[in-house]
């Protein structure tokens, strides 16, 4: 069936300006197909948590026509769809997820070496480079602590998902994406020769994601 809309869930630190987000949101509309990039960093990305993102993504599903919604989401928004995948399971009824990160804020992630994390909590805040805003901004130290509610990588869900994640991304270990894919049915696995931002294969995922959404 087609999903009465979709909904693009950006990374962290980026913006509904980015590369992949207007792109996939060019594509849709030439299919006549609702496309919503709700900004993950409103009201401030000083305050942002997971649970604030969820709160927004259930007010955008919310803001649709009753039916099926997929969710698209890249990087910590492809982590932030799984979990919206259970918790608003009635309403999401597929997943495309562009190099999810799914072990985001998890013990032994390399972006965020224990040393790094005590300073945080410490300081209260840090400032990390955000891409929408082209500047550092400082990120409070609740961001953290709110995310370790939540677990992506072992999140329980039965909606059919496509997953495309590069071999050469070093914000996401790909290996990692692998292990969270081959113990899903659900969930298929494109292994693509790019890195983080996917931008090379762009025109390779919108072909993918139209037949699995049924656009075709």
């Amino acid at each position: 069936m087609t999903p009465r809309g979709v909904v693009y869930l950006h990374g962290f630190a980026s913006s509904p300006a980015s590369m992949k987000a207007t792109y996939f949101s060019e594509r849709f509309a030439e299919r006549g197909i609702p496309a919503r990039c709700p900004d993950l960093n409103q009201p401030d990305f000083a305050t942002l948590t997971i649970t604030r993102m969820l709160d927004q993504v259930e007010r955008e599903l919310a803001s649709f026509e009753p039916g099926p919604v997929a969710l698209l989401g890249s990087s910590l928004g492809g982590a932030l769809a799984v979990l919206a995948a259970v918790r608003f399971a009635t309403r999401v009824d597929r997943l495309v997820l562009l190099a999810p990160a799914v072990m985001f804020s998890k013990p032994g992630h390399h972006l965020l070496p224990p040393p790094r994390i005590e300073e945080w909590r410490q300081k209260g805040a840090l400032p990390f480079f955000h891409y929408g805003a082209r500047a550092e901004q400082p990120l409070n130290f609740s961001f953290y602590e709110d995310s370790l509610r939540y677990n992506a990588f072992d999140a329980v869900f039965s909606q059919p998902a496509i997953v495309f994640q590069g071999v050469h991304d070093t914000s996401v270990d790909y290996r990692t994406v692998q292990q969270f894919a081959d113990a899903r049915p659900n969930v298929s696995l494109a292994l693509l020769e790019d890195d983080h931002q996917l931008i090379a294969s762009l025109p390779r995922m919108w072909t993918d994601t139209a037949a699995f959404l049924g656009l075709q």
